[in-house]
């Protein structure tokens, strides 16, 4: 299938990961009625795949917009020319802004991917399976999560996983701060047998930038 994603880039701003959070704070309450850019209706978290997702790449920000989210991503980088964090007003005037549609799907071959930003893999129940487990069990235990974690965000997009998911990862450990919990996670590359188009997240915490893949 093909998804339609919106990519919009602050190309003068030059900011911190951490601040990806504070923009999609700012955006979120301005943009409050609209529950794509939050996730929330009526202070209820919404349980489904991030439509707006909001990232700090090589220091710029980025925000990606999918499906019936792309035009909305669009209209914010024509419109919005300031963005404020902490009181501090951030002129935004050299946005770029990408629309366009992508594969989106299994494929007869691998392909293979880098995460960009740390993958948070580990749930509180896995996390203990898994610093128990030995090298080989590790290994097995996250490829599951991947495979888990594409099965997830195609349930998001509407698409039917048919065939068999199968992928190869090459991760290191990392330690990341979110919402002041240290969490296990994992940078490095993967192949996986299914089309994904660059700069969507997997795993969790993907609307504040964590799990940004790329394909190499």
């Amino acid at each position: 299938m093909q998804v339609e994603i919106c990519k919009l880039t602050f190309n003068n701003l030059n900011l911190s990961p951490r601040y990806s959070e504070k923009i999609r704070g700012y955006l979120g309450n301005k943009y409050i009625d609209n529950n794509l850019m939050h996730n929330h209706d009526n202070d209820k978290f919404i349980y489904r795949y991030p439509l707006v997702q909001y990232k700090v790449i090589n220091n710029k920000p980025i925000i990606i917009g999918i499906n019936e989210a792309a035009q909305i991503i669009a209209n914010i980088g024509v419109e919005e020319d300031n963005i404020i964090i902490n009181g501090v007003n951030y002129d935004s005037l050299e946005n770029s802004i990408i629309k366009k549609t992508y594969d989106f799907g299994e494929a007869e071959d691998y392909i293979e991917y880098k995460f960009e930003t740390p993958w948070i893999a580990l749930s509180q129940k896995n996390n203990s399976l898994y610093k128990a487990a030995n090298e080989i069990k590790k290994e097995d235990l996250l490829k599951k999560i991947l495979i888990g974690n594409i099965i997830s965000m195609s349930k998001g997009f509407n698409y039917t996983v048919k065939e068999e998911i199968k992928c190869w990862i090459n991760l290191k450990e990392t330690e990341v701060n979110l919402k002041g919990i240290k969490h296990t996670a994992f940078l490095g590359n993967f192949k996986v047998n299914f089309y994904i188009p660059d700069y969507l997240g997997l795993g969790k915490s993907v609307s504040r930038g964590f799990g940004t893949i790329k394909i190499i």
